[in-house]
């Protein structure tokens, strides 16, 4: 703990208690308990702060090696609501920093051929795969389910691979591209609920396009919550625009390459959990479009 000697000594902190929690250090003192955490030097709660986004615990002092929170009491509550709190928090978050930046000239062209690459990669893959499977006389049960489901698999590579001609054709003559700040390491654990709702763990954060945190989001969780709900509560209070959805889907849609390394048990269950992200999928977007045609409808 000779890391926070120096903010502990300048607070006039006796600790009689350490507990380490991830990359946090909670200190038990006469004063009452306080959460140390290294200060990665981003300066990132200086800046929320300036834009009227507090959602994090208080800060009680913060030096060039360290950064000393309030302790809270978390509530413990159904993981389904604190997922909406999650996107709500983040939709407010990318509301309040979001600004325009220049592009450089290639910086499109670099995304769409990356990720064209890797459609093709995944198509080629797959191709491969079902011509191994189907050349067997008998599948395993996991090798089954595949075959059962390639067609699918291949319509979610040929939706990226339509959607991705698409956005670079929305994004192709931009000159510059909307960003935000990111909180970039979000996890059902990195939310705190007292009287208002907390994000900790921001050491990850960083200014990128504003769909990386939803996207990232889904794919730790998303055969857990509902989307299509938590998609709405986002755009309710932060509008994505055409283009930045576009990539979104794309990301989500992609198909996984599937690592065949395991026993038969699990790659059953790999396979299985594989194939519910892509009807998942399928839902939100079919749902998406349900709801903006409704939209459009009403106006």
């Amino acid at each position: 703990m000779k890391f926070y000697k120096n903010i502990l000594n300048k607070n006039d902190l006796k600790v009689n208690k350490y507990t380490i929690k991830g990359k946090s250090t909670i200190v038990d003192t006469p004063l009452g308990q306080f959460v140390l955490k290294k200060n990665e030097g981003n300066n990132i709660y200086r800046y929320l702060i300036s834009r009227n986004f507090d959602y994090f615990p208080k800060i009680v002092d913060i030096d060039d090696d360290a950064v000393m929170f309030e302790y809270l009491d978390d509530i413990s509550y159904d993981d389904s609501q604190k997922a909406f709190d999650i996107i709500h928090l983040i939709a407010l978050l990318h509301s309040k920093t979001t600004y325009y930046k220049e592009v450089d000239a290639d910086e499109y062209k670099i995304i769409y051929e990356d990720l064209s690459k890797k459609i093709e990669y995944l198509n080629n893959y797959y191709l491969d795969i079902i011509n191994i499977i189907e050349s067997k006389i008998y599948m395993s049960p996991s090798e089954y389910l595949i075959a059962r489901n390639i067609s699918k698999i291949f319509e979610c590579i040929n939706y990226c691979k339509y959607s991705i001609d698409q956005w670079y054709d929305l994004v192709k003559d931009k000159k510059r591209k909307r960003v935000v700040t990111l909180h970039n390491n979000l996890d059902i654990n990195n939310l705190i609920k007292n009287k208002n709702s907390y994000l900790i763990s921001w050491e990850k954060s960083k200014i990128d396009l504003p769909i990386y945190d939803f996207v990232n989001f889904y794919n730790k969780y998303s055969l857990d919550f509902d989307f299509d709900d938590l998609l709405i509560e986002y755009e309710r209070i932060f509008k994505l625009l055409p283009e930045e959805k576009t990539l979104l889907f794309i990301l989500i849609s992609m198909p996984e390459k599937i690592d065949f390394n395991f026993n038969e048990y699990e790659m059953v269950k790999i396979v299985r959990k594989f194939l519910d992200k892509i009807y998942k999928t399928e839902y939100l977007l079919k749902a998406n479009r349900k709801d903006e045609e409704t939209n459009q409808e009403a106006i």
